[in-house]
């Protein structure tokens, strides 16, 4: 993966983890801006993961995008709004994190 998107992939996942924690602030105690906010955060990422499909395709962005994104939402819901996980989706989580391992590292491990 480039530097290119490795910046949009980071860029993307802050963009999302900001909309996740406004739509959970929406959720808590909803009104009309936050809602807006909410929109609006989650409509920029999705316009930079568009780029990161250009670059990188969109089963590798997507997949790449969307684990990153589970590990990182759920540790801002654990520490920030002290939700719990289940001991099986702990394990799901940790299967994700290898399969964005496989995915990042898959091709140059089998061109070797």
């Amino acid at each position: 993966m480039s530097l290119s998107g490795i910046v949009q992939l980071g860029l993307s996942t802050v963009i999302f983890l900001i909309a996740a924690t406004a739509a959970k602030q929406w959720a808590l105690a909803p009104t009309t801006a936050k809602l807006v906010l909410t929109l609006l955060l989650y409509s920029v990422g999705n316009l930079i993961m568009l780029r990161l499909v250009r670059e990188l395709g969109m089963a590798t962005s997507f997949s790449l995008s969307a684990v990153v994104q589970l590990v990182a939402v759920n540790l801002i819901a654990l520490i920030f709004f002290a939700e719990r996980l289940e001991p099986i989706q702990s394990v799901g989580i940790g299967l994700a994190i290898v399969s964005v391992v496989l995915i990042t590292l898959g091709p140059a491990m089998m061109s070797k």
